[in-house]
């Protein structure tokens, strides 16, 4: 004879996993502001067409895998525009009901977005990477799941510290993006014990090196450009323009590995990443993209997995409830980096390892080891609680 109970729970089961009107609605958006650039130093960086989006589909699917137990119906919309525009579609994306957007733009594009959206509105960084969105400039309904400029360099320097590789040649470009990361450099040197020894800036002529001769103009004019250097371990390159880094490596007067924005570089998420369950999430991915993963699908991945586990474990699905969540000592998250992410409650910047890759395999994770902190370790990579300049979050 059947277990009645058993039935029972079957059908009520069921009964939850498909009516409609058991689902109460979480509704997502991503919101990438694509600035007109040049073309990319190498046409393998070209940025696919759902760059971010991609990721965020996976994180909703995620979302909806565990919705569909806990009756919460997850849906994300998708939308890129030109900077003009971004303000507008912030404004047709409220007025369509969604409480939670997951934002690709620089830095001073989100601040107008967020000054904007008001408190009604939670917004994830997923692409700014400046201090000061961590510091003076922190907004109350921001919180940053892409990595700042200084946990990026910090990362860098430690591993070069632990390879007692302390004197560093600095070489920056000349866009203001060049200048605040070789900034950060400065900083991360002084927070470490480093040495920069020298600094030299790469100026932007405006000269394209895609061309027939490009390699032969580069191999005669980095050797010139790095020559006569005083005596340094390393050359750390800030490049955030992407107009010179990559040709540094085999390139340099003398014979010194690279890091920083080419050689080893520092990045929120890498295709060739394994370990920690990587290799599973990453071919998720390559099956519903037919690509690999880059850093700003992480992020977006990482935005919306934060609304799920906290919609999850609150069991509401409101902003302010899930920002509360979110900066609560009960919030953690797997992210496949071989430990529980966290949110920094001072300014809102989710802690979180940092890849140094070369390109085909992980080199290493940062934060290295000996560096401690009186709380955690990911504390050591960036701005740390008794340095922030952020009112917003209660610093």
């Amino acid at each position: 004879m059947p277990n009645l109970k058993l039935l029972l729970a079957v059908f009520w089961a069921t009964v939850l996993l498909t009516s409609p009107l058991q689902a109460a609605e979480v509704k997502t958006a991503v919101l990438r502001i694509d600035r007109v650039v040049g073309p990319p130093i190498s046409r393998l960086d070209a940025p696919p067409a759902d760059l971010g989006f991609a990721g965020a589909m996976l994180g909703n699917e995620d979302n909806r895998t565990t919705g569909a137990f806990t009756g919460m119906d997850y849906t994300l919309k998708t939308q890129a525009v030109a900077p003009e525009e971004a303000v507008a579609a912030l404004d047709g994306l409220k007025a369509e009901g969604i409480g939670f957007i997951a934002v690709i733009a620089e830095g001073d594009i989100l601040k107008a977005i967020s000054d904007k959206a008001g408190p009604e509105v939670l917004l994830f960084n997923a692409g700014a990477r400046d201090d000061g969105l961590r510091d003076a400039d922190c907004r109350a309904n921001v919180l940053h799941v892409s990595p700042s400029r200084s946990m990026l360099s910090d990362s860098i320097v430690q591993f070069l510290m632990w390879k007692k590789w302390p004197r560093i040649l600095l070489i920056h470009g000349s866009h203001p993006e060049d200048k605040l990361l070789a900034d950060s450099y400065r900083k991360s040197a002084a927070k470490f014990g480093a040495e920069i020894v020298e600094e030299r800036e790469f100026v932007d002529t405006g000269g394209s090196r895609r061309t027939d001769t490009g390699h032969v103009m580069v191999q005669k004019q980095i050797p010139v450009f790095t020559q006569e250097a005083e005596e340094y371990d390393v050359i750390v390159a800030a490049d955030e323009a992407g107009v010179f880094a990559p040709y540094l490596p085999y390139h340099s007067w003398d014979p010194r590995p690279v890091a920083g924005s080419a050689g080893l570089r520092p990045v929120s998420w890498h295709p060739a990443h394994e370990a920690w369950g990587a290799t599973q999430f990453q071919r998720r991915f390559e099956k519903l993209t037919g690509r690999y993963m880059r850093e700003e699908d992480y992020q977006a991945w990482l935005a919306m997995r934060v609304i799920g586990e906290a919609v999850t474990r609150s069991g509401k699905a409101d902003p302010g409830t899930v920002r509360a969540y979110a900066l609560s000592k009960d919030f953690e998250l797997a992210a496949f980096k071989g430990q529980k992410l966290t949110f920094r409650t001072w300014n809102g910047q989710l802690r979180q390892p940092v890849l140094l890759t070369e390109g085909r395999v992980t080199v290493s994770v940062s934060p290295q080891d000996g560096y401690l902190h009186q709380h955690s370790p990911l504390d050591t990579l960036g701005i740390d609680a008794p340095e922030t300049a952020c009112h917003a979050f209660g610093g």
